[in-house]
């Protein structure tokens, strides 16, 4: 490792994570364990995060960066979208703080998927056919004009549900009705319609210093609500890493293809991006396509990431921050990791919330329940979003890894759970 860690410059850094997702605590879990950590915060965090929270709200750009300010934080990582979108970053930077994500600009490639596509257009990055529209009329003529099936995206922020795979015509126009008269609010506004591809869906997040970038391991999303890919899209039900369709091959052909053009581009743009550029790719038999970027860690793929990270965190943020990506060399375990998404019933659409849940004190060796939509109420764990627990381990293999998952699974007290019994299941076929 050239100078992954130079302990007297990363010793006794005070780091704050924004967000209270299944992502920040796996973010959490894993920054704790750095021996260059004096003091962790989260904002605002869950009943999972407890020890390290602070009642800051995630958009609260003002709140937070008086709080970096005030106590003095060395690092600030931000994990959900929506703060980036509305500039956190920039204000951070603004303030002297050093922070861990990219400007409000180079946020655009997740939050405007019109944007995105310009990008890849311009870097000749391999992608689906596309138009973007912001009248119904004109955007169903092109429906008709491609056929089904294909997919209708929202272009704003949409919390990971802003995709409609239409696999008949009357599904496909009437997605484009619903979406553009307020399904998901101003983020429907504009759309995106493009091409139905074939081929396995592999997420592969990278760490960026706007000019390297470092691939992490991939990771195979489950969507859908239910077994068997049905069911309504979500944020996402379940992930496994890693995913046997990827090779050494396909991740070279993504480097030169895709991740490295879509630096170049935004550096040339004049926004360099910094942060995790995450890319939601489709592995078709012409090879891989991008089908959407987006500029964070994922949830929940880092769940499983953090868990066959071997590497110290931190300092590979702070390498980051500092332009200085060329000099890590990350390390990964060989393990197999697992994530079973446990969420109210009901999701993804409307759900109960404050259902009282018992966790186990002690998990499996190998294993962790990062908490998504929890809170304490009464010194007691409840429910309090639609994906409510990410229950994560790791094995030799995919079947140790989903045996290990799916036997703590059945440890937790949670009434009425709904949880995909099918997690990695596409992996074993392989």
């Amino acid at each position: 490792m050239a100078k992954a860690v130079e302990v007297g410059e990363f010793m006794g850094k005070k780091v704050l994570v924004v967000g209270g997702g299944g992502r920040e605590h796996a973010l959490a879990w894993k920054l704790a364990q750095s021996p260059e950590l004096e003091r962790l915060y989260v904002a605002p965090g869950n009943a999972g995060t407890n020890e390290w929270n602070v009642p800051i709200s995630q958009n609260d750009i003002t709140g937070l960066v008086k709080f970096a300010q005030d106590n003095k934080i060395d690092l600030t990582v931000v994990g959900p979208e929506e703060p980036l979108s509305l500039g956190i970053a920039d204000a951070l930077r603004e303030a002297g703080l050093r922070v861990f994500g990219p400007t409000q600009a180079a946020a655009q490639l997740e939050g405007s998927k019109a944007f995105a596509k310009t990008v890849m257009q311009a870097a000749n990055i391999p992608t689906a056919e596309w138009d973007v529209f912001t009248d119904p009329t004109l955007a169903k003529d092109y429906v008709r004009k491609i056929g089904a099936p294909c997919v209708i995206k929202a272009d704003g922020l949409a919390a990971g549900k802003g995709v409609i795979v239409a696999m008949d015509l009357d599904t496909a126009l009437q997605a484009v009705d619903e979406m553009m008269d307020g399904a998901f609010g101003d983020a429907g506004k504009k759309i995106v319609v493009e091409e139905y591809l074939e081929g396995q869906e592999v997420s592969l997040l990278c760490f960026a210093d706007g000019t390297s970038a470092l691939p992490m391991v991939p990771v195979q999303d489950h969507k859908r609500a239910l077994d068997g890919d049905q069911g309504l899209n979500t944020g996402g039900m379940g992930t496994y890493s890693p995913p046997p369709v990827w090779t050494p091959e396909i991740e070279e052909r993504v480097k030169r293809e895709i991740l490295y053009p879509s630096l170049d581009e935004m550096r040339r743009r004049g926004i360099p991006f910094t942060g995790v550029l995450f890319l939601g790719l489709m592995l078709t038999e012409r090879g891989p396509k991008v089908l959407e970027y987006n500029v964070r860690f994922g949830d929940p793929e880092t769940q499983v990431v953090m868990m066959r990270m071997q590497s110290d965190l931190l300092p590979v943020l702070w390498a980051c921050t500092e332009g200085k990506l060329g000099e890590v060399k990350l390390e990964w375990a060989k393990d197999v990791a697992v994530c079973v998404v446990m969420a109210a019933p009901g999701y993804p659409q409307s759900y109960e919330k404050g259902i009282p849940l018992v966790i186990p004190a002690e998990v499996e060796k190998d294993g962790a329940v990062f908490h998504a939509g929890t809170a304490l109420k009464d010194n007691r764990i409840v429910s309090s979003g639609g994906r409510v627990l990410g229950v994560t381990a790791s094995g030799s293999n995919l079947v140790e890894a989903r045996a290990k998952a799916y036997s703590i699974v059945g440890k937790i007290d949670f009434p009425k759970a709904h949880y995909r019994k099918d997690i990695g299941v596409k992996g074993l076929s392989k």
